[in-house]
């Protein structure tokens, strides 16, 4: 506000003494000039009828000579005033409308409202800093699971589609640089509301400043970068970074897990996707001789990876001299047929195009197709308005960076359980995972499985905290009971069950409820909405663990209660 206040004051100085100078030299002359009275006596105008006299006259109201008639020394001179005045006045309001399109002011007014937005924001929020392909994802992820965001981001076309889009809850948001700690303040870095920052920008140095800023600011804040160089994770890494997701290194681990692991790769890849997705085939890469085309920082990853699994593979690259690509590569984009004969291509079983141009990743791989039908394409889409046409490339499979670590963000944040299981679920082995990817695949139908977590508290399970206080055993088995009929069985399964003693894979032992446990499960959408009736309704937990049906209205389950303790107190 006090910004505000001095560029106002500031880009209004000379208007507003224009205007003073010219109401304060007519107020002053028409107390100097005589004047005649209705007697006819000499007579001055004071200081109040002048200046009431000016103040209307300026304004153009008109009403008309006061108190007596003007002579014609005072007419003379309040026909130069009425000029004087609307002069200083046309240049007055001139000043005014310049003001209000001054950028700088702008941009103080939209700081202020936004800040504003902020403050009054009452439930945990992440601060989302990049709203690109990846920020936007995230985004939309978050309000589907009603969580709130607040957005900083440069590019002002971002922010205005932002703005255009029908988010269940308002999103405050702002266009400016997120390495500015101004703005990060500005956007709650500090509120006691803001439970984490995610750094997504295009740049490793504005991410690494954000996380850097965020850990100064507010060291308990949960901070998830994006980054794309190993310098930078860490650098990241080295000040307390919660989680850094490099998009092309989890690529590269995923693809080199769906080589020797299909059914572990398939597994990681269903839980973190998307519920309204369909469900997906296993990939079955081939082995054998693979063409690497691009060697820049997804080419280095996928390379490194591929290699350290005994891969054996031809790059090819048009800048050996800048990127020092491995002996035997060819030089070229790899966008001709020559250039791909040279790598090998007609004997390889598969090929890895991963630069930086979408037009060039769709005609390399057409090339490809070409020399050899039957090649297993990996290909890297950097747009997300290109994704019409890779999906009518028909490659076996697609690199989406934002894909990538949205979908990586939106489990830690919206299911932190996930990723635990996810790490205990790898030391597994490869017939444990299918076997739990046919459980899944059974009650799921065609979609991706829901995934969801549980913690025993009054805000998440209200009725089980409640029977919990009251002394009542609720067991795990409860919340797998189908609330309308408790003869069936949900159709979710428990992957992760977590209390005092620590995490348990796929519990079986029908473990007992206790306050801050921590259940993960996956199953269908209606499995996840009835066990959400269970979890917050006393009638329908009631039902589940002893098959009596409560009144349904809260004052007949009181007075129910108070009669079962009055018959319990009479048998005694």
């Amino acid at each position: 506000m006090n910004s505000i206040l001095f560029l106002v004051l500031r880009r209004m100085r000379v208007p507003l003494l224009v205007i003073s100078t010219v109401y304060a030299t007519a107020t002053l002359v028409f107390t100097l000039i005589p004047g005649i009275d209705d007697q006819g006596n000499p007579w001055h105008m004071d200081f109040f009828h002048a200046f009431y006299f000016v103040s209307f006259m300026g304004s153009t109201i008109g009403f008309g000579e006061i108190p007596y008639a003007f002579t014609d020394a005072q007419r003379l001179w309040a026909t130069i005033c009425i000029y004087l005045t609307v002069i200083a006045w046309v240049y007055g309001i001139g000043a005014v409308l310049t003001l209000l399109q001054d950028e700088a002011l702008r941009q103080a007014f939209t700081e202020r409202r936004f800040a504003r937005n902020v403050a009054k924001l009452r439930e945990p929020f992440f601060l989302v800093c990049g709203y690109g392909d990846t920020g936007s994802a995230l985004v939309n992820a978050l309000e589907r699971r009603w969580i709130q965001s607040v957005v900083i981001e440069i590019r002002r076309e971002r922010i205005n589609a932002l703005a255009l889009t029908n988010y269940p809850m308002y999103v405050p948001n702002i266009c400016g640089d997120a390495a500015y700690p101004g703005n990060l303040l500005l956007g709650g870095l500090r509120d006691s509301h803001c439970v984490g920052v995610v750094a997504l920008t295009n740049q490793n140095q504005v991410n690494l400043h954000i996380a850097i800023t965020a850990k100064v600011f507010n060291p308990s804040l949960k901070v998830i970068c994006r980054a794309e160089s190993h310098d930078v994770e860490a650098n990241m890494a080295s000040f307390g970074t919660d989680y850094i997701i490099d998009p092309f290194d989890t690529f590269a681990e995923h693809l080199v897990t769906a080589l020797y692991s299909p059914c572990q790769s398939l597994l990681a890849s269903w839980l973190a996707g998307d519920s309204d997705e369909p469900l997906k085939e296993p990939l079955h890469p081939p082995r054998g001789l693979w063409v690497l085309c691009g060697y820049g920082r997804f080419g280095k990853a996928m390379y490194r990876f591929l290699r350290a699994h005994g891969i054996e593979l031809v790059v090819i690259d048009p800048y050996p001299a800048e990127r020092q690509p491995p002996e035997g590569s060819v030089t070229g984009w790899g966008t001709d047929a020559e250039t791909q004969r040279q790598a090998r291509i007609e004997e390889a079983v598969g090929i890895v195009v991963g630069t930086d141009d979408d037009s060039n990743n769709l005609s390399i791989i057409m090339t490809a197709r070409q020399l050899n039908p039957d090649l297993f394409l990996v290909v890297r889409q950097n747009q997300q308005l290109n994704q019409a046409l890779f999906e009518s490339a028909g490659a076996d499979v697609v690199m989406q960076a934002s894909r990538v670590v949205a979908n990586r963000i939106r489990g830690l944040i919206t299911i932190p359980l996930l990723e635990d299981f996810l790490q205990l679920a790898m030391r597994q082995d490869e017939q444990w995972a299918c076997v739990l990817i046919s459980r899944l695949a059974a009650i799921c139908e065609d979609n991706l499985p829901e995934v969801w977590q549980v913690r025993i508290n009054q805000e998440q399970a209200y009725a089980v905290q409640l029977a919990l206080q009251r002394g009542e055993t609720i067991e795990l088995q409860h919340l797998l009971t189908d609330p309308r009929d408790r003869s069936q069985r949900l159709f979710c399964i428990p992957l992760l069950f977590a209390d005092r003693q620590g995490e348990h894979l796929l519990p079986e032992h029908n473990p007992r409820l206790h306050s801050g446990d921590q259940v993960l499960f996956a199953g269908s959408r209606t499995g996840r909405l009835r066990m959400l009736l269970t979890l917050q309704n006393e009638v329908a937990l009631t039902y589940v663990t002893t098959g009596r049906a409560l009144p349904q209205t809260t004052v007949w389950r009181l007075i129910t209660r108070a009669l079962g303790r009055h018959h319990s107190d009479a048998a005694q």
